[in-house]
């Protein structure tokens, strides 16, 4: 184990100097498992409609620490007792909170491994670093399960206010050039409190709370639900898919060692074991990039037009309305597709498919967001808000998409 050189600071285009808090933290960025982050994209394939938004996990797991740091401050300040103990787990829960995330994110939840999310796989990294570290993770991993006594530690890693969600919207904020998504994280820090060991907002910082989540359906609706974006993280899932349709039927694809194995094996939780997941923790970006340059010369014609249209930015047409789409509409651009290039209905479902958006800012009905009055009262902020937007924002909208080929005379625009 290396010692924690003298006041480890690290510069961030966010917040400026990010000061590592312990050894034990230092460490585990220091691991092979976190240090993987580096090779993952925070927003998938957002860069296609966005340019700048090439960050990466390792840039927001330093970031959530940062404004898990400014958070214990402010509590502890106002008298909340928190012990060094429980100051060192927050740090490290919310460092490795999205270590399980797999290449560009959020594709491989639905492709390449069985019904496993990344929250999952986070909690198996966390359970195979604490085994490395001599137990040292195990309280972090309690608050990080909401298996800790006192409430308010696990909302301040996973809740509606929690320093994940600081972090992402300002962050993304900054690297897509939305500024709609700007948050001031460390004003609605300043405004935290914890009555009866839960996470609150003194009443003064009401605003703060609107804003945040005016800012959050903003950025849902411009940067994490952009139909351009959509499309693209739906095809890369649609050539993981295909990719390992093709391995099933014994067909032998270019692909990285680590890569080949998920794409020749179902995997789920329970064949998680610790060798399966040092396998994973060996899978990136760069994986599925360099798979995808092989593939566009396939055989096959549906991984090799999916490939090329990721690679060359050349995607599918989307539209977007309130409705479903109908079973007849669907039919009829997949038969179009059968006819030109006497292809099987199959095949042509991997390039006309339907899916829905739905976009929540905030939730009443869980872990809501609680005002702390003047007088000690609590009440639920869409209540006390003067402004009927909270409620409108506790709703959910969904709105339902199809995709298709363009047509010759159909512009390459996003």
């Amino acid at each position: 184990m290396k010692t924690l050189p003298k006041h480890k600071i690290i510069n961030d285009p966010i917040y400026g100097f990010i000061t590592v808090p312990s050894a034990l933290v230092f460490n585990l960025m220091e691991h092979k498992y976190f240090q993987r982050l580096r090779r993952i994209s925070q927003m998938g394939f957002s860069y296609i409609v966005y340019p700048g938004a090439h960050h990466t996990r390792f840039h927001h797991a330093l970031g959530a620490m940062f404004l898990m740091q400014k958070a214990v401050q402010v509590l502890k300040s106002k008298g909340v007792a928190i012990s060094e103990k429980e100051e060192e787990a927050l740090y490290i829960a919310i460092l490795l909170h999205d270590i399980g995330h797999g290449p560009f994110s959020h594709a491989m939840e639905n492709s390449i491994v069985e019904n496993i999310s990344h929250e999952q796989i986070s909690l198996l990294f966390m359970e195979a670093l604490n085994r490395k570290f001599n137990k040292q993770l195990t309280l972090a991993i309690q608050i990080f399960k909401d298996e800790h006594p006192r409430k308010f530690l696990h909302q301040l890693v996973s809740g509606q206010l929690d320093m994940d969600r600081l972090d992402y919207l300002k962050r993304d904020s900054f690297y897509t050039g939305v500024p709609e998504g700007t948050v001031n994280a460390q004003r609605l820090i300043a405004m935290l409190h914890v009555k009866n060991d839960k996470l609150v907002v003194e009443e003064k910082g009401i605003y703060s709370v609107e804003n945040f989540l005016v800012a959050r359906r903003l950025m849902y609706w411009q940067v994490y639900l952009h139909k351009t974006g959509i499309v693209a993280e739906q095809l890369l899932v649609r050539v993981l898919k295909r990719a390992k349709q093709l391995s099933a039927q014994g067909i032998s694809l270019p692909a990285s060692n680590s890569l080949k194995f998920f794409l020749n094996n179902n995997i789920n939780l329970k064949d998680f074991s610790e060798e399966v997941l040092d396998t994973f923790s060996k899978l990136d970006d760069f994986d599925i990039i360099s798979a995808m340059k092989a593939w566009v010369s396939n055989d096959d014609f549906v991984l090799k037009n999916l490939s090329k249209m990721l690679l060359n930015r050349d995607l599918l047409k989307v539209k977007v309305k309130s409705q479903p789409f109908s079973s007849q509409k669907i039919k009829e651009k997949r038969n179009k597709l059968v006819a030109k290039y006497n292809i099987s209905e199959e095949e042509a479902s991997y390039f006309v498919f339907t899916g829905k958006l739905e976009n929540q800012a905030y939730s009443m009905e869980k872990d809501t967001i609680n005002l702390l009055k003047k007088n000690g009262k609590i009440i639920d902020v869409a209540k006390a808000s003067d402004q009927l937007n909270l409620e409108a924002l506790s709703k959910s909208v969904v709105k339902y998409y199809m995709c298709y080929p363009k047509n010759n005379k159909d512009s390459h625009r996003g």
